[in-house]
């Protein structure tokens, strides 16, 4: 934990505590107190040991769900904890303090304490003390916490963006298998692959993956037998990639993609894995459509939208693309606009905004970074073209994907 620094903690507690009015105390990952209880009184620190456990489990789901935990430390009593991840390491986690759940009875709640190790009088002084909030307030503090972490601390949480995403899919599936129940369906119609074929094609990030988390759902109701389902996957990655390149042979290089996913699904051990590699390679699909579009035979067209996709973050110009191309400036443009219908700067500011949506959607990277990221030259530059290609600004488009708090669940 020492590459923590001790001034951004600081920074951060003293911002959470004039927000919220709680202090946030840093853990390890066993859950243990390690810096933010200066000046603690013995009944806290009693009480911080009493917790330590609890601390560890709660710790271990926010870095499963990816994102922070709301807990029950003891009977009426809630609290939270933001995972602190670096690349895919976990280094320990914040708490964010502890709070009453609304009406609570003070009484139950210092026996609660006292049946936990505490001392009557520390007990009750904390039973009275803690103030009580609403759920909403929660889950306001607990992203608060997590948020402001991330944006001071320039860390990349990998591993939570890839747990919350993996989450994420599961409750859609599970919803989804809910729905196949109640309905008494039990598999998806062909007409679902040919929507979720036309979402691709119009490049529907959100609209594919929801399709795709509803026939997830289906698959699984018709056989949960992991051959079965596996077959099934291999299948519809199949369908995908012939129906693409059927309608346009320049995708042909979407087969040998389309082999390493198989290859991938052909070795996941359980559901969740296949379904997670199932949203990977359908993200890979999409990405490799939509670079190209479905409208350009020419194989100089080809090229071009390639090294497009695979140059979109640097500042690209016509004499740089018709020299890597082999052919002239005007060359590059009459191609580009006859065999697609666009640009090939409206072809740029496609794929830049698609990577900046899904950048928006899986990171917590500021508005201004994903900017420079996906090569535009600053900020204002890029709402604007984001707003004219998606109908919001980054900020909106972002808060749109905020998912719920997990469900408090009791550890004590």
């Amino acid at each position: 934990m020492t590459i923590l620094s001790h001034k951004l903690i600081h920074s951060l507690s003293a911002r959470y505590y004039k927000a919220y009015k709680l202090r946030a105390e840093l853990v390890d990952v066993n859950g243990e107190v390690i810096a933010g209880g200066a000046g603690r009184s013995r009944g806290e620190r009693l009480e911080a040991l009493a917790f330590s456990q609890t601390n560890a489990f709660s710790l271990q789901e926010a870095v499963r769900w990816g994102e922070p935990f709301v807990f029950y430390p003891s009977r009426g009593i809630i609290s939270w904890v933001a995972a602190l991840v670096d690349q895919r390491r976990v280094h320990g986690g914040l708490l964010g303090g502890r709070v009453l759940a609304s009406g609570s009875n003070r009484d139950e709640i210092a026996s609660g304490l006292i049946e936990q190790g505490l001392e009557p009088g520390p007990a009750g002084t904390i039973a009275e003390q803690l103030p009580e909030w609403p759920a909403a307030r929660i889950k306001q503090a607990a992203l608060f916490l997590q948020e402001s972490f991330y944006r001071e601390s320039g860390w990349k949480p990998v591993l939570l963006e890839e747990n919350r995403v993996k989450a994420m899919q599961q409750r859609h599936i599970s919803e989804a298998i809910e729905e196949h129940k109640k309905t008494g369906q039990s598999g998806y119609s062909m007409d679902r692959e040919r929507i979720l074929l036309s979402l691709i094609r119009a490049g529907d990030r959100n609209g594919a993956r929801k399709v795709l988390n509803e026939m997830l759902g289906a698959m699984y109701m018709l056989s949960p037998k992991l051959a079965v389902l596996r077959a099934r996957a291999i299948e519809l990655m199949g369908y995908l990639t012939r129906a693409a390149v059927e309608d346009n042979p320049i995708l042909e290089p979407l087969i040998e993609r389309n082999h390493q996913w198989m290859r991938k699904l052909i070795v996941a051990p359980d559901f969740e894995t296949l379904s997670h590699v199932l949203m990977q390679a359908l993200e890979d699909f999409m990405h490799g459509i939509y670079a190209r579009g479905f409208n350009c035979y020419h194989p100089h067209v080809g090229k071009i939208l390639d090294y497009v996709a695979l140059h979109y973050n640097e500042q690209l110009t016509l004499d740089q693309i018709a020299s890597k191309i082999g052919i002239s400036v005007s060359r590059v443009a009459h191609l580009v606009k006859q065999h697609t219908g666009k640009t090939v700067w409206q072809h740029l500011m496609r794929v830049r905004i698609a990577k900046a949506r899904q950048l928006l959607e899986s990171t917590d990277d500021q508005c201004s970074q994903i900017a420079l990221a996906t090569g535009f030259c600053d900020q204002s530059y890029f709402t604007k073209h984001f707003r004219r290609l998606t109908g919001a600004t980054p900020a909106r488009y972002r808060s749109s994907f905020s998912g719920p708090v997990p469900a408090s669940k009791t550890a004590s």
